[in-house]
């Protein structure tokens, strides 16, 4: 069978981990608008009846503003020495410009095989998707160049099999049955954090992390760290709704990855400026 390791590289939000998602063809790394929302290096994997392909989903590249960040550009750079192959998303939508070439120039610099993908295609016309195709060949020497649509999965099939193609035989690094690498404790917290990005605005979202104290057998207990009480005030809500919401909108997809029914409890902390503690970004596994 072939198997193997392709990383997933781009600028922050040009939908890599919804990429990796429909790669796999299940949920595995939260999304949302917020850019940065992929903190740490993760592993989706794709397994086929022949075939095993392991995505390492990572931090876009950035340029580092404190301890989190820079660990987060440290963890990126780390992770291309033991790879098959590199996969390179670039938004369609968006002026394919300096930031896709820094990156380009890091990922052609490896000397492995490179797959370029043009994200987010789904509304655009055909012209102007030939045009950001043009544009996105000229970023370097790559295997192939797939137009796709992550939301609505076109191209997502023809784009994993030329992954696999790349792919050397080998055994199966994972589970046959394994989606990820990630522990039901850290799927939790990152869903947890994803309901809360998706309805904080501003600088909560940079300022949150989520750390699953307890999983038991009928309740969940997580804690919702920020840096200082307005962003807490903010979480919160008035009279707890926010928070509540955050729970509402998070339950059922914990229910679904422990497994059954829980009474899911979350609490707001404050850990001022815990981006820059490195004691707790050891902590929370960043």
């Amino acid at each position: 069978m072939r198997s193997g390791f392709v990383a997933v590289a781009g600028r922050p939000n040009v939908g890599k981990s919804t990429l990796v998602n429909a790669l796999c063809g299940e949920k595995i790394a939260i999304t949302s608008k917020v850019p940065n929302t992929t903190r740490r290096r993760l592993f989706g994997i794709a397994n086929g009846v022949d075939f095993q392909l392991a995505l390492v989903d990572l931090p876009g590249f950035q340029r580092p503003m404190d301890a989190l960040t820079k660990r987060m550009q440290q963890t990126v750079d780390a992770s291309f020495d033991d790879v098959d192959a590199v996969l390179l998303v670039v938004d369609a939508r968006a002026r394919i410009g300096a930031g896709d070439r820094f990156v380009a120039r890091r990922v052609f610099g490896l000397e492995k095989p490179v797959i370029i993908a043009l994200n987010k295609i789904d509304r655009l016309k055909l012209g102007h998707i030939a045009s950001q195709m043009k544009v996105a060949a000229t970023l370097g020497d790559f295997h192939a160049l797939h137009p796709v649509s992550a939301i609505t999965r076109d191209g997502v099939a023809e784009l994993r099999s030329d992954l696999v193609f790349l792919l050397p035989e080998g055994p199966a690094y994972f589970g046959r049955e394994q989606a990820t690498d990630l522990a039901v404790e850290e799927r939790v917290a990152e869903v947890i954090r994803e309901k809360a990005l998706h309805l904080t605005r501003e600088e909560v979202p940079h300022a949150l992390t989520v750390e699953v104290e307890e999983l038991g057998e009928k309740s969940v207990r997580a804690l919702l760290y920020v840096e200082s009480e307005s962003q807490k005030g903010i979480l919160v809500g008035k009279r707890g709704a926010m928070v509540r919401e955050i729970g509402t909108r998070a339950r059922p997809e914990v229910e679904a990855l422990v497994g059954h029914p829980v009474f899911l409890e979350l609490m707001v902390k404050v850990r001022p400026k815990w981006r820059r503690d490195p004691q707790m970004l050891e902590r929370f596994g960043l």
